[in-house]
Order: structure tokens, then sequence, then C-alpha cells
């Protein structure tokens, strides 16, 4: 294998590519290939609209350089593939980025080339997807003329705490000496370790499955919430109290959505039904999940009509449009679940969000985001996401944006259970 002189190709530089990158290219050198001309051309400019990187940390990459253009990345001897592996409208494995690029990689990679994917897969994608479509384009063989390997990754947007050098990483290969290599290769740059499985599929179901328990955890979490609702109980109060034993695990309720809790499940009961297994827990545990954004519509309408508030053309504010707190993203986001149901109901829905985007709120869910909040307006207002931002916001500040009679609803726990009218 010919990978001694490291030139790296880096496939896909978003949340997960751009971070890698970053670290190879203080290393060895590395080129950052994305087919968006104008994600080039800002970090050209050492500029990174996903926040994942700072100008410093991007030029701190002295071998890196950024490209668009398929030939340049021609030389290169490892490619590593970070493309996004989103499901469709059906709720299953949508492949095409993934086999988009692996047919373009298969028409450059040269004898000894070794190629790397971290997007995630089904167990067994790897070689029974992305390899024929190699051997297809480049005419070459297998584990004998180039060599595969797979390291999932384990990126978690907006989390300062936990950076790519601070998580262990899963890494696997072809055949045993090229998974050495690969873990070479990674332990060069992740200072947590790594840990190197027998086989590339091991690597992909320990990819699939842990996002899927995370998933299940909540969902358990949820179905509490929704009994003690019904029983007049405060869920807070109750996962306080059960979390003063040890081994209690440290959930919460909420709206679960982002690029893998809310899709890695559907990668695995896919390729399950494949070989003749139909998963009952995961599936039902995804179908609560995907519920709870129309729970909180009807218990917020509820409590409005509680409250003898009319809900045809009420005002409502949604604070938070993102997947989760303190990032932009807004991939596979569940808020847009809320979104939908009120304006459904004959609602006017305003949604706010510093942290997004609004071209890509816009351009992603045809969403126009307001640029603050407006004071004695809205019949209800609708916490949503647990930006720290929106932590500052008092109660005080919060009661000048509804109108004398309005509903606050509380998603995230930002506020005491005395505070607001209803959360979960």
């Amino acid at each position: 294998m010919n990978v001694k002189n490291r030139k790296i190709a880096i496939v896909g530089l978003g949340y997960v590519g751009l971070p890698l990158a970053i670290e190879f290219g203080k290393k060895h050198k590395v080129i950052g290939y994305d087919i968006k001309e104008d994600r080039i051309k800002e970090l050209l400019s050492a500029n990174d609209s996903t926040l994942e990187a700072s100008s410093e940390e991007i030029q701190s990459a002295i071998y890196l350089n950024f490209t668009s253009n398929i030939e340049d990345i021609k030389d290169c001897n490892i490619y590593i593939v970070t493309v996004p592996t989103p499901i469709n409208s059906e709720k299953k494995p949508d492949l095409t980025p993934l086999i988009n690029a692996t047919e373009m990689i298969g028409g450059q990679i040269d004898k000894g080339d070794l190629i790397i994917f971290e997007s995630t897969v089904f167990p067994g994608a790897t070689e029974e997807v992305c390899v024929p479509i190699l051997e297809n384009k480049s005419f070459l063989k297998f584990n004998k003329d180039f060599f595969c390997g797979y390291s999932p990754e384990r990126i978690n947007p907006g989390d300062k705490n936990h950076r790519i050098t601070d998580i262990k990483k899963i890494v696997s290969g072809s055949n045993p000496e090229v998974a050495t290599i690969v873990d070479e290769l990674y332990s060069e740059i992740i200072l947590a370790g790594t840990h190197k499985t027998k086989s590339i599929k091991i690597a992909e179901a320990a990819k699939v499955i842990e996002n899927s328990q995370r998933d299940l955890n909540i969902a358990l979490i949820n179905e509490l919430a929704l009994i003690f609702n019904r029983l007049d109980i405060d869920t807070e109060a109750v996962l306080e109290a059960a979390s003063t034993k040890w081994n209690f695990l440290p959930f919460s309720p909420g709206l679960v959505g982002g690029h893998c809790i809310g899709v890695d499940p559907f990668y695995l009961t896919y390729k399950a039904q494949e070989v003749g297994y139909s998963p009952e827990i995961i599936l039902a545990g995804r179908k609560l999940n995907d519920s709870i954004g129309f729970y909180i519509v009807d218990q917020v309408l509820m409590l409005m009509a509680e409250k003898s508030i009319n809900t045809r053309n009420a005002n409502v504010l949604i604070m938070g449009l993102s997947f989760k707190e303190n990032c932009p993203d807004m991939r596979n986001t569940r808020v847009i679940d809320l979104v939908t149901e009120f304006q459904r109901n004959n609602c006017n829905v305003d949604v706010f969000d510093p942290w997004v985007n609004p071209d890509d709120a816009f351009n992603e869910y045809s969403i126009k985001l307001i640029k603050k909040p407006f004071i004695n307006k809205y019949d209800s207002i609708v916490v949503a996401v647990a930006h720290d931002i929106f932590k500052e916001f008092t109660l005080e500040k919060i009661k000048k944006l509804g109108k004398d009679n309005y509903i606050l609803y509380d998603v995230k726990y930002l506020f005491k259970s005395h505070e607001v009218d209803g959360r979960l």
C-alpha cells in the first residue's frame, strides 16, 4: 500500500469533514474537497459558517488547502469520505451523497490507495455498496489494488468540550494490515486514543447503535413525561429525585432531531428488515420521539382554550429552530413539527433563533426568521431550544412579549414549573 508519503483528501467539508481536515492539515498535506463552491470560498477566507472551527483554527492547519475542483485530489493516496447520509421521505436510508462521492473517488484512485469512510451507514454498506462502485469506476481490484477502512464520525455539533481530538475513535480496515494503518493514521491526531475493531461491519454497527441507544433512552423519558403529565406530576421533579441513585441514567424529555439520533436508527432497522427481522423496540422509540412535537402543540392549544384564548389566528412565538442548543445546525430539526402543526391549526407563527442563518432557514424550511420578538404580541410562547442566550431571558422579559393573557410552554426546563403554564 502506497501511503507512506501521505497526501490526504477529505471529501465533504461540513460539521465532520472540516475539523478532520484541520487536524490532519497540521501534520500532512491535505486537500479539503467540497462540491459547494460557496463553502470553499468561505473556507479559503478562513471562515466557517457551521461555527465548528474558528479562523485561527483553520489557519493553524498550515498544510491544508481547499478546492471544489475534482482534479485537485487526483494525486492523493488517502481519501476520507465525510458526506452526509440522510433518510428519505419514507424514512429509509438515502445513500445518494455517499454513492455520488464514491463514484467520483473511483475515477481518481490509483493502485495502492486507501479509501476511508466516516459517514454513518448500515452494517455492510461499505463493502456491499461502496466497494463495487470503486471497482467499477477505477477498474482496480479491492484488497489487491486498493483498500478500504471505516472510522465512524463522533462529532457533536456545538459541543466545545468534546472536540474531535478528545473523542475516542473507532477504526477498522478491509484486512488486518489496513486496519493497523488506519489506526496509526488516526492515532496521530486523536488524543483520546483509538479502538480497533476486527472488521468494517463491526465498526459500522457500533456507530448506528450509539445513537439508537440514546434515541431509545430519550423515548422512554418522553413516554414517562406523557404519563406524568396525565397524572399531574412534575416530570423534572421526578427525574431529579430518581437521579439521586448512582446508576440512574441522566436523560431528559424533548424534541429528538438532528443528523444522527433522529436518522441513524433507521439505517439499522432498514438492514434488519432486509435480512428478515422486524425490529419493534427501535421503531417504537422512533415513532414516539417523532410524535412529541405534535403532542406539544396539542398541549399548548388546550392550555390556550382553558384560558379562553382564541386559537384561530393566534400569534405564536417559537424560540429556537436548530436541532440542539448553541449551534446553527438545523438538519432534521423537529422544531419544524411545531411550526407546521401550529400553522395547520390556523396560528400565525414567528420563529426566533439568533444562532441560525436566516437564508438557511428560508432555503431549507421556507421559514422567515424574525430578528427579535415583538413586545406584547403573542398569545403563546414556546421555548423549544435551550440556547444559552435564551437562558438569559428572565420571566419578566418573556412576559413583555406576551399579551396580557398568554401561554408560556417550556420544552427545555429553562424556567421553574410554577413559572410556566406547561412543559414536558
